[in-house]
């Protein structure tokens, strides 16, 4: 922020995006008597991730009664599993029965952010002006910037390319030569919703994913009328929905052995559909049952075995003209590419947009990987908070689960920072430093550090700072309250910070 620019608006409290994280928030502090805030969202309607990913296929891996808000529950899911416009649908209602709307700034994309010490306050230039806040609840989620590589010859290549997350509605696929790039969670749905319609499909696979058969089906309309008129009936069935994830954490964190039966029936699932050996060969990874996220599909494999479609089992190397060049060398002219290829988990670009006490960015900070204190705050970030921030990601269940925990974090931080007296508090390095060495110590034991394969889980340095190596209990537990001992207090003007 320059000296010449005007503070549009001065708030108690800043979100920044619109997902579920970022709703959740806006819902909490509604509901914690807070209403001096403002949701800065970039795009021009709510939904993160589930308004940005629209492509054909695109649903949840996790049941529709656990993927939801415990204070918003949905008794009218369509399915077992909901799409992708249902659960936008979902978060556009939220903003409504909670009364978001007028606190919502959209096309307010955050260019910068910067902690102002002289003032204790956090100043955030968007593309609509500038804004300060006391609280900066950053709630942009890892899966909001598509990861697209740089591959030699992209640039030039005559034909449509776009990321999975960024889908290109207006292009008809129809009797095209197209190129899918990755085989992730995106990937599995895309691939059988278009196979039918193209004229040829190249899959380019650096390794095959563990696929489980997705026990999807609608829900009858007696189901919703009866969680309508008894709500204690879905409770009862998300309890039970989320007892069963919570029973499979061990095997996952401490016992990666007990994966070998879930392993050996995503064998049969890739022997039931794929009858040509070279074909099941390619499509059999060579790591541990766990290491990467599993996927659920009943259509992907069937897709595969089609004569239209082409497994390369490498990945993209280059691209020449209108031909794409795998690391094999094989080689297919194609009108279209589409990447399935992720987005930027361990390297949000956010990271390089917020600058913290001591002008360092939290990319700088985070640059031999990231940490945060109970996945929420960083040190020498006074009053910023994550939402779904380092080692708060799950490997199989529902992430709305942890938002509402770290929500509770954060209801219990402004308490706490009201009643102290303080402008600011600011994570110690040292019980960030505690926090984080001892999850990374749980997480030595984990499938996902042990299975013999690379996902995006892990960063540059192979350290994962994604997951949370433990029961979403365990999280609930973790952050039901702040300890001051583990902040310093900041106060206004900015003087040396005073140790609880």
């Amino acid at each position: 922020m320059s000296g010449t620019d005007t503070v549009v608006q001065h708030v108690r409290v800043v979100v920044v995006g619109s997902g579920f994280g970022g709703l959740g928030a806006a819902v909490r502090l509604r509901q914690e008597g807070v209403t001096d805030f403002l949701v800065l969202e970039r795009a021009g309607s709510v939904g993160g991730t589930w308004r940005d990913n629209s492509y054909p296929g695109c649903a949840c891996d996790v049941p529709s009664h656990l993927y939801s808000f415990s204070f918003a529950p949905n008794p009218d899911w369509p399915r077992t599993f909901s799409g992708q416009p249902e659960i936008r649908a979902y978060l556009e209602r939220i903003a409504d029965r909670f009364q978001l709307r007028p606190h919502l700034r959209f096309d307010h994309e955050v260019q910068g952010a910067r902690w102002d010490a002289a003032a204790s306050r956090w100043e955030l230039s968007t593309s609509q002006g500038v804004y300060t806040a006391d609280v900066m609840v950053a709630a942009c989620g890892p899966l909001s910037d598509p990861s697209v590589p740089d591959l030699p010859g992209l640039a030039d290549f005559p034909g449509k390319v776009f990321h999975s997350a960024r889908w290109d509605h207006d292009y008809d696929l129809t009797g095209k030569r197209v190129a899918v790039v990755g085989t992730g969670a995106s990937a599995i749905q895309i691939v059988p919703m278009i196979q039918p319609k193209v004229e040829r499909l190249v899959l380019l696979q650096r390794t095959p994913p563990w696929i489980m058969p997705r026990m999807d089906r609608d829900i009858t309309s007696a189901e919703r009328r009866l969680y309508r008129r008894v709500p204690a009936a879905q409770r009862a069935l998300r309890a039970a929905l989320w007892s069963i994830r919570e029973s499979q954490v061990g095997a996952f964190v401490k016992r990666p052995g007990m994966l070998k039966a879930a392993q050996a029936l995503a064998k049969r699932n890739i022997d039931k559909h794929i009858k040509d050996p070279a074909l099941r060969a390619r499509l059999t990874p060579d790591y541990s049952f766990g290491c990467k996220r599993v996927l659920l599909s009943n259509t992907y494999y069937p897709a595969l075995a089609q004569p239209n479609v082409d497994l390369v089992a490498s990945g993209l190397k280059e691209v020449r003209g209108s031909t794409v060049v795998a690391a094999d060398g094989t080689e297919h002219e194609v009108d279209a590419i589409i990447f399935g290829t992720g987005f930027h988990v361990t390297d949000m670009p956010i990271g390089s947009r917020i600058t913290g006490a001591a002008g360092r960015t939290l990319g700088e900070e985070w640059k031999d990987g990231m940490a945060a204190l109970r996945g929420s705050t960083v040190s020498g970030f006074p009053n910023l908070l994550f939402v779904i921030g380092p080692n708060t990601g799950l490997g199989n269940s529902s992430m709305v689960l942890m938002i509402e925990s770290q929500l509770n974090y954060l209801a219990d931080y402004l308490r706490r920072l009201d009643a102290s007296g303080a402008a600011a508090l600011d994570a110690t390095p040292e019980a960030q430093r505690r926090w984080n060495a001892e999850v990374q110590r749980r997480m030595a034991r984990t499938v996902w550090n042990n299975g013999g394969c690379r996902s995006w889980y892990l960063d540059g340095n192979g350290n994962n700072t994604v997951l949370w190596p433990g029961t979403t209990a365990h999280f609930r537990r973790e952050t039901r309250s702040v300890d001051l001992a583990e902040y310093d207090l900041v106060q206004t003007p900015a003087t040396a910070p005073v140790t609880v």
